[in-house]
């Protein structure tokens, strides 16, 4: 068995999953970006809650109701609690909302940081099975 080869078809899997994932992310705030576009409303939210996986906020739509969006507001960088904030909010669906001016390419930077750090993990293992691999057709042990 060539375990070195199978430890780099294995990187590369992760590598591949981990590129789809971070197109994905860059593909899905395009989506919500054009959603939003298509038909904006407008209005000033209060950030309720900043956390590292959701930024809550609360604001009223453009039929009076009071929205609390539950996966929070799209490229929250930079908010604290109790910030006041326009936001632009998808009138078919108010629950789909970012704050005011920031687009989907906010997205890119960190899909391509995420996927530059694996690829920078994956340095090492494939570097290691790499060498491993010259060691055994060297006839050395592996």
């Amino acid at each position: 068995m060539d375990w070195p080869r199978r430890a780099r078809q294995l990187i590369l899997l992760l590598l591949l999953g981990l590129g789809v994932s971070c197109t994905g992310l860059v593909f899905g705030a395009f989506a919500d970006g054009r959603a939003i576009e298509a038909d904006t409303g407008r209005a000033v939210a209060v950030v309720r809650s900043v956390s590292l996986l959701r930024t809550s906020v609360e604001f009223t739509d453009h039929e009076g109701e009071y929205r609390s969006p539950p996966t929070g507001v799209l490229f929250p960088v930079g908010l604290a609690e109790g910030q006041r904030v326009r936001v632009e909010f998808d009138r078919a669906d108010p629950d789909r909302v970012r704050v005011a001016g920031r687009r989907w390419t906010l997205a890119v930077v960190p899909a391509a940081s995420v996927f530059a750090a694996g690829a920078a993990l994956a340095a090492g293992p494939w570097w290691w099975s790499v060498r491993a691999s010259r060691r055994a057709a060297a006839g050395g042990t592996g």
